[in-house]
């Protein structure tokens, strides 16, 4: 009979039946993928329909995030262990890694020191397939449509708006010519790629509530405009089915583990900075129905990830967390102050103090929403007691509480004092949500939603748009879709469009170069300055340190 398999000198991992069964789930509850990680069955899905969302949820959010690093993933999960060693019942909720990222810079996404979720190699590569399938659906929509042109275009096809996708970094296929080679291959037009966690099935495996709601949303995707403007569908060509049966495994939500045994949903992958950045509502509320603390993410800085976690999945699922826990790091904060990262070892107050106020930004931001921020000091080895005590003075200034995070080296009990704090704050704010205030109506106009969030979140003095931009917009509102949440697309590593302006950018004009409609997401896409939907590699990717040794163990992923 199999035992549970040591992976180090301290910690092993468990069979997935014992992860399973900490949320009162059977074997029959789960479909295994092997040993060590599982994708929760439709018929249990089905059974926990009509249980309440039982759980208080965390939102994890972040400073903008710099070279040294800002670790939400690891005190995320340092604080859903934190919970479990409080004897309460919790759960994380998290994204997939994407190969992109794994294959060229920021290396693999499971956290970090003895903050992680195993087992760690296949939930960085392939997983249990649900990326390549997105992948394959959204090709199998791009092959129906020129398939569709090549016999007849009865349709009426003049523009094709709908793009292919892959799971790499690959600039190359940014723009391309397909269909060359003669009339046998189909008719010739410009193309390109988008990464597959960026593409609009991504985004709808996401959102989508059920396999029904995934089918509506997948025949609601505009492939097209015809030669009266007019959109086309998915479903005018009949697609949603075949895409489903691609996807239908794909929308179960994986349960895997922390290094402490705490349970993890981790499903879908969307970035936050080119996409809306969250892992799958199915994944949330299944997780707020097996547990009382679900520990949740949202990608990259607090303007990216908190304001679309608010902004479109709040919308989309009627999900919004009880607390909200910001992340920052000594390191990060004297790199927005003007440090260099070599050096960052030497104490320097007068560059963290400079550089607290993108901290500050993020915490204005948070409370926009109604919801007084937690911030999480993730703690490295070099941090001086005297910068703590700084960082926690100038937190108390805005009226926050700042608590030191220390998963990376201790795990869960490196958090008690955060889970605590958390578990205070939702107690002392039994109805969170009485709080809300969404940042713009519905009923605003596409470019007012856009002005809004550049205005309030980004610190933007005005906005511009290309004509081409101000075009699409009037033509998306013409098609019905001015109600849409805005979903904006920008560097990740400035508050503005700017990746070179750290700290608080002020006195800027934000910029609008294009605008996408993603209709059976749910959103429409703005995207500004130099920012694009196909990431590449640097000079030195990654994966040129990544191997396999005699025995199958991959070397070099973290």
């Amino acid at each position: 009979m199999l035992t549970d398999i040591e992976i180090s000198n301290n910690a092993t991992m468990f069979k997935i039946n014992k992860i399973a069964k900490k949320l009162q789930l059977t074997p029959e509850d789960i479909e295994p993928y092997g040993h060590y990680k599982a994708k929760i069955s439709r018929k249990t899905l089905s059974s926990l329909e009509d249980k309440p969302l039982q759980g208080k949820l965390i939102l994890v959010t972040a400073l903008t995030p710099t070279p040294a690093g800002e670790g939400k993933s690891t005190v995320s999960i340092g604080l859903a262990d934190a919970f479990s060693k409080l004897k309460k019942k919790a759960c994380l909720s998290l994204r997939e890694p994407s190969l992109g990222p794994c294959f060229g810079i920021k290396g693999g996404a499971t956290g970090g020191g003895y903050s992680q979720v195993i087992p760690m190699d296949d939930i960085n590569l392939n997983f249990t397939g649900d990326i390549h399938a997105i992948t394959s659906a959204n090709n199998l929509l791009c092959a129906l449509i020129d398939n569709h042109i090549k016999h007849g275009n009865s349709l009426d096809f003049q523009k094709v708006l709908f793009k292919r996708c892959i799971d790499l970094n690959d600039r190359a296929l940014r723009e391309i010519k397909i269909a060359l080679g003669g009339p046998l291959n189909g008719t010739p037009r410009d193309d390109g790629f988008n990464i597959t966690v960026a593409s609009e099935i991504m985004a709808i495996l996401c959102l989508s509530k059920d396999l029904k709601d995934l089918k509506n949303r997948l025949n609601q995707i505009v492939i097209g405009q015809n030669s009266q403007n007019k959109p086309i569908y998915a479903k005018d060509l009949n697609a949603s089915g075949a895409m489903t049966a691609i996807l239908k495994d794909a929308m179960l939500p994986n349960l895997v583990q922390t290094l402490e045994h705490t349970p993890a949903l981790i499903h879908g992958g969307p970035f936050a900075n080119i996409a809306h950045g969250t892992s799958s509502v199915i994944a949330a509320q299944t997780a707020l129905k097996l547990a009382d603390y679900v520990v949740t993410e949202a990608g990259f800085g607090a303007d990216l990830g908190a304001e679309k976690f608010f902004n479109i999945f709040g919308r989309s699922s009627n999900i919004f967390p009880n607390a909200v826990v910001l992340v920052a790091t000594i390191r990060a904060l004297k790199m927005h102050g003007g440090v260099l990262k070599n050096e960052l070892n030497k104490e320097n107050t007068i560059a963290l103090e400079k550089g607290f106020e993108n901290l500050k930004t993020h915490i204005e931001n948070i409370k926009k929403f109604g919801y007084s921020p937690i911030v999480a000091i993730n703690k490295f080895s070099k941090d001086t007691k005297k910068e703590i005590n700084l960082l926690k003075k100038l937190c108390k200034q805005e009226n926050v509480e700042a608590i030191v995070s220390n998963g990376w080296e201790q795990g869960g009990r490196g958090c008690i004092n955060l889970a605590k704090a958390i578990i205070t704050q939702i107690e002392d704010s039994s109805n969170i949500t009485s709080n809300l205030h969404m940042l713009y109506p519905k009923v605003a106009s596409l470019k007012e939603k856009i002005k809004i969030i550049a205005k309030e979140i980004y610190r933007a003095n005005d906005v511009s748009f290309t004509e081409n931009a101000l075009q699409d917009l009037e033509k998306y509102s013409s098609w019905g879709y001015s109600k849409l949440p805005v979903c904006i697309a920008k560097t990740q590593n400035s508050i503005s469009h700017d990746k070179t302006l750290l700290g608080s950018p002020k006195d800027y004009t934000f910029p609008i170069t294009s605008v996408r409609l993603s209709a059976g997401a749910g959103f429409i896409v703005a995207l500004s300055g130099s920012i694009n939907t196909m990431p590449g590699l640097p000079k030195i990717p990654a994966a040129e340190n990544i191997d396999v040794d005699d025995n199958g163990i991959i070397i070099g992923l973290f």
